[in-house]
């Protein structure tokens, strides 16, 4: 991540749309935008133009003083602040880009990328990072990107903690609060409540048709070994163990359960609660990258068993399987 002079323009944000739009589409922008994102999204409330039958349902923008602002045209400058919207039609957009929405537009490598910061700002800008097109600040530990408008008598903030896939809009008929930030301070409410419904939620673990072919020991290069049971539901548990494990990771951490998911394919379940970061001497091992990962057994041998697994996202490949739990001399 690059560290950078930032800048925001409304500007650029305006002629990169009507370059898009008439150059690289053929289509005036506004049209593009309706057709290709709004329709397809069912928003059927959010738009460009503020026709009288529009402006009978909007609020009335205030000043700070209390004096009613008036609507007025940006013209030109309509791709960076004329759209009007409902929170219910913003909610589908924030459903999509988090890849909750039945509604599909981009792919998942695509909407990686745009939620992923870009640049690193210096002190004298108002996010810590940018990316295409959010500003990200961190807060209790989450990313927050977020895109705020203001215009005379309303102001929007729409943001999304996608870590949680979660999303919040906040649109208002009035300034923001002097000395205050709404959204950073429903965060701060809304998060932790998450985080404990998280915890709190009992998680329903489905056992594979039959356990039997992944029961057993199985190693990682004769470094890292492991022992999987079926417990008293069929769901598989597996306890790590051998000198490293031992030395590196406490006991309470050493066991998982694979929740089923289809064919010969599961994921890797931490029903306890963890440390993000597990810190051991000057070691440091991150249970967050293994929780949820996919365990991959290969294909059944003639005696009915799995010889092995893959595990992609931890870079973790030949997982084999042995005959007995190993002996370990001092």
């Amino acid at each position: 991540m690059f560290l950078c002079r930032c800048h925001y323009s409304n500007l650029a944000f305006s002629l990169l749309a009507h370059v898009l739009g008439e150059k690289v589409v053929g289509l005036d922008y506004q049209r593009w935008i309706s057709d290709n994102i709004l329709d397809r999204l069912g928003m059927e409330d959010t738009g460009f133009d503020i026709t009288p039958g529009i402006q009978s349902q909007m609020a009335v923008g205030v000043y700070a003083s209390g004096q009613p602002a008036p609507l007025y045209d940006l013209g030109w400058y309509r791709p960076s602040g004329q759209m009007f919207s409902t929170a219910a039609d913003l909610a589908k957009l924030a459903m999509m880009l988090l890849g909750a929405y039945h509604r599909k537009l981009l792919d998942p490598d695509t909407l990686k990328t745009m939620l992923t910061p870009l640049f690193r700002c210096e002190k004298d800008y108002f996010a810590n990072r940018t990316g295409t097109p959010w500003e990200v600040n961190e807060q209790l530990g989450y990313e927050v990107l977020r895109k705020d408008g203001d215009l005379d008598g309303y102001s929007a903030t729409f943001s999304l903690v996608p870590r949680m896939k979660l999303g919040l809009v906040v649109l208002m008929a009035g300034t923001r609060p002097q000395g205050q930030d709404l959204v950073v301070k429903a965060y701060s409410h809304i998060i932790p409540a998450m985080e404990r419904a998280f915890r709190d939620a009992q998680r329903i673990l489905i056992p594979p048709p039959e356990p039997a072919p992944y029961v057993g020991f199985y190693t990682y290069g004769n470094i890292t070994f492991y022992e999987i049971k079926a417990g008293p539901d069929g769901v598989l548990v597996m306890q790590q163990f051998g000198p490293q494990i031992e030395d590196l990771i406490p006991e309470r951490y050493r066991t998982i359960k694979l929740n089923f998911l289809e064919d010969r394919v599961f994921r890797v379940v931490f029903e306890k609660e963890y440390p993000c970061v597990l810190r051991v001497s000057t070691a440091s091992v991150s249970l967050e990258a293994q929780d949820g990962q996919l365990f991959n057994f290969y294909v059944l041998d003639k005696k009915g068993v799995s010889p092995g697994f893959d595990a992609p996202g931890l870079n973790t490949y030949n997982v084999v399987r042995i005959a007995s739990r190993p002996s370990f001399s001092n």
